[in-house]
Parts: structure tokens; C-alpha cells; sequence
């Protein structure tokens, strides 16, 4: 039986996806039905920011169908995020053991979710598996030149910039390890689009946490908005910078323990 049939794999952890929204009522019923056909198993969690064409009045009339699904109301577009982190914190309450990640916007093909959720199963040592668009056998289907070689650069970027050994930083396909979650300072987040990403990658690894990866496809939106901007790249950029400064500061210190102590001391 394949990773990718649907079926529930013997003693599943309780697992959850949370999914946030803003404006994506054309898409979010094809993507959370798919999901739900592929991983009956697997819960979803909702979280729209008062989506202003009524995602969350949708999400709640499929939640009075499917009792699998669930929906987190917040005030006002808050970002990206802040959405994962009140979703994370729902589902920490609710003793769930796997929690996930995926685009509401169809982007992430919920046919490959098994695959990521059976990769976290299968070892657990693993804390955080990541669909990767640039690992073998990932690709992107749809996608202009010009967004393939941002992406591609901006994860070359933070591997040089944080020493971190993972292909696609930047993805927002994900599944974490519950006690890995409870170990990080969620509330400390603060970075939005695919900086929260990468912000999220870092923590994991700095807390000793082991990172695996998935090959993906990923599928370029066919309808609804793009919420990328020039502030989450500007915003990406600047963070990698500064943590990378900061990393190789610690080294640097490391390397002369006791070194300030002895200044001060002349």
C-alpha cells in the first residue's frame, strides 16, 4: 500500500493541518476537499483573518458537514505568520501530535501530504519534514523564470547565511512534531511570509532538532490573489541577514571562551 492512497496508516498519530485563509473562497473547498481524500484521517484547521469575501462563513458551513474540519476566527488581516502561531497553540491545547502546514490556494498538492506525514512517521528522530521544491525529484509547474530564480536564490542566501543543511527554507508545505513545537517560543515569532519559513527551520535546527525533506510539485495558483510583496522579500532579506551576523558572531566568541571575562579583568 502506497503512501498516497488515502488509507490510514496503522496507529496514525493524532494529526492536524492548519490551513490559513484570506480571500480564498474560490479555492479553499477544492483544496480541503482533496485534502480530506487523500488523508481522511487528518483533521484541518481553518485560520481566516475576516476574510472580507467570506472564507470563514464558507469554512464554517464545511465544518457543519465534515465535523473533521474546524475554523479559527481572528480580527483583521494579522499575516501569514501569526496565523500558523494561533494555529500551532489551537492545536497544542488539543494534544494533537502531528501539526501541519499547507496553502489554502491549491499551490500545495494535498495528494502529497501522505508522503510528508509517512516520512515523519517513519523516523522518530525527525522533527520537521519540509516539501521541497528543490531537492531531487521536487519541481514547480506554472511558475515564471523569474520566481524560480528568486526562490532558488533566496535558499542558496540562507544556506550561506546560516550554515542550515535544507534545500527549500523558504516552503510553507510542513509537517512538525508536536513536542518539537512545545520546545520552541512560539509567541517570540514574529516573521511573516517566507520568512516565518525560514524562522521556523532555524529554530528547529538550533534547538537540535533533525530536518528531513520530500520531493514536491509545486502548482502556481490559478485563481484568487498572490499575497507575495516586495515587504515579505525585503523583510526575508533582512532577517537572514541578521541571524546569519549573529550566528557567526556565537562562533566567533566560541572560539575565545572566557575572552571578555579576561578583558574586563585588566
Amino acid at each position: 500500500m502506497s503512501a498516497t492512497d488515502g488509507a490510514r496508516p496503522g496507529d496514525a498519530p493524532r494529526t492536524l493541518v492548519v490551513v490559513p485563509t484570506y480571500n480564498e473562497s474560490l479555492t479553499l473547498p477544492g483544496t480541503v476537499g482533496r485534502l480530506r481524500a487523500a488523508a481522511p484521517w487528518v483533521d484541518v484547521l481553518v485560520v481566516d483573518d475576516g476574510s472580507p469575501d467570506g472564507t470563514g462563513r464558507l469554512a464554517e458551513e464545511m465544518g457543519e458537514v465534515d465535523p473533521a474540519i474546524h475554523v479559527l476566527h481572528r480580527e483583521g488581516k494579522q499575516g501569514l505568520g501569526t496565523a500558523y502561531v494561533a494555529g500551532f497553540g489551537w492545536a497544542l491545547e488539543r494534544g494533537y501530535e502531528i501539526i501541519c502546514e499547507m496553502d489554502a490556494d491549491g499551490s500545495h498538492r494535498p495528494e502529497q501530504m501522505p508522503d510528508l506525514l509517512a516520512r515523519i512517521s517513519a523516523d522518530p528522530r525527525v522533527d520537521l519534514v519540509i516539501g521541497s521544491r528543490w531537492v531531487p525529484g521536487g519541481e514547480v509547474e506554472n511558475w515564471p523564470k523569474h520566481r524560480e530564480v528568486l526562490s532558488r536564490g533566496a535558499n542558496l542566501y540562507t544556506r550561506v547565511m546560516l550554515g542550515m543543511p535544507v534545500g527549500d527554507a523558504t516552503a510553507g508545505f510542513r509537517a512538525f512534531r508536536a513536542e518539537m513545537l512545545e520546545r520552541l517560543d512560539l509567541p517570540s515569532v514574529s516573521s511573516q511570509g517566507y520568512c516565518f519559513q525560514v524562522d521556523m527551520t532555524r529554530r528547529v535546527v538550533e534547538a537540535g532538532g533533525k530536518v528531513a525533506e520530500v520531493p514536491i510539485t509545486f502548482v502556481e495558483r490559478e485563481a484568487g490573489v498572490s499575497k507575495m510583496s516586495r515587504n515579505i522579500i525585503v523583510e526575508a532579506l533582512g532577517k537572514v541577514t541578521v541571524w546569519g551576523v549573529q550566528k557567526r558572531a556565537r562562533q566567533v566568541r566560541g572560539l575565545f571562551p572566557g575572552g571578555s571575562k579576561g578583558a574586563s579583568a585588566r
